[in-house]
């Protein structure tokens, strides 16, 4: 602990020194903001508006995380658009979501990197150097990808949702459809009906009804619906949706097509799955249980022949 100290204090200064220089440039922004809508005549939107406060500390936050996030923001637009997609099927819409991961990863890496160094520290000292890089080198790649796996995991997770919640679904859109209602009445439909049990895709159901009563064409909104879910199954039905749209064949026949074909799916995963089973056993059956089971069985036998073996003649 006496050879982190210095390290520790160096960090609370540098951090102190940031927070200091971080909270002078906010003021100033927010002073220079608040003379220019003093400035200017002031509307009763603005004097009635009790959320102002929240949404410039919300300000504050975006600029600090998108100054963090500028050394990691990726070159190239098809990179950027890459990194949108993930997050969008993670559940992260909005435009800032980018920037805030950036900064996160930034500043996780950073945080990482200053606490290995100080792990690293004693190992310095006495010019232990393999042992000093794997420590603060390790620690630094952890802080780096951390974030990743995060989003991974949480993207796993949302898209394992959707999977599980779509046949339910699809088969409410096939009745709401063959009783006589159109796409949208029976997209809201399964809005209200899926709102308490499946959350995740009655929000992205809401969302594309949303775009169609705003105006954007069917074949965008139902493109979009695929790309942002990461779903096959959803891509797959966006396509049949938008094939069908598109010829004026029958939309309800497309479904119950779609819908048939997703149920053999599942029916196929779920035998493929049972099938694996006997297979994965295997290593916990040898590793724990035959052990046991040798041991119960073989150990009495061993016994008594040891014993006889030691008896005297």
């Amino acid at each position: 602990m006496e050879a982190m100290v210095p390290l520790l204090v160096l960090a609370c200064v540098v951090l102190g020194i940031f927070a200091v220089l971080s909270f002078i440039s906010q003021r100033n922004s927010r002073t220079q903001e608040r003379l220019s809508r003093l400035s200017r005549p002031q509307s009763l939107v603005e004097m009635e508006d009790p959320s102002a406060k929240k949404k410039e500390r919300m300000q504050g936050i975006a600029d600090a995380a998108s100054a963090l996030s500028k050394p990691m923001m990726p070159q190239t637009e098809l990179e950027q658009n890459a990194l949108k997609v993930r997050l969008a099927n993670a559940g992260f819409r909005s435009d800032s979501a980018m920037t805030v991961y950036l900064g996160l990863r930034f500043a996780s890496l950073l945080t990482f990197l200053v606490l290995g160094l100080a792990l690293a520290y004693p190992f310095i000292q006495s010019q232990q150097w393999l042992s000093a890089i794997k420590w603060g080198g390790g620690l630094a790649c952890l802080g780096f990808y951390l974030p990743s796996v995060v989003l991974w995991w949480l993207r796993k997770k949302r898209q394992e949702e959707i999977f599980l919640s779509l046949p339910d679904a699809l088969d409410l859109l096939v009745v709401c459809v063959e009783s006589g209602l159109g796409l949208d009445a029976a997209m809201r439909k399964v809005c209200d009906e899926m709102k308490e049990h499946a959350k995740v895709i009655a929000e992205e159901f809401s969302l594309a009804n949303f775009q169609l009563q705003m105006g954007r064409p069917r074949r965008e909104v139902l493109h979009d619906l695929g790309v942002r879910t990461g779903v096959d199954d959803v891509r797959s039905l966006a396509a049949i949706l938008i094939q069908a749209d598109r010829f004026g064949s029958s939309i309800a026949q497309a479904l119950r097509v779609q819908s048939d074909s997703m149920r053999t799916r599942r029916r196929q995963l779920a035998e493929e799955k049972a099938a694996k089973t006997a297979v994965q056993l295997i290593f916990p059956l040898v590793l724990f249980i035959f052990p046991g089971i040798f041991v119960v069985l073989v150990g009495p036998a061993a016994i008594s022949i040891m014993e006889n073996m030691l008896k005297p003649q």
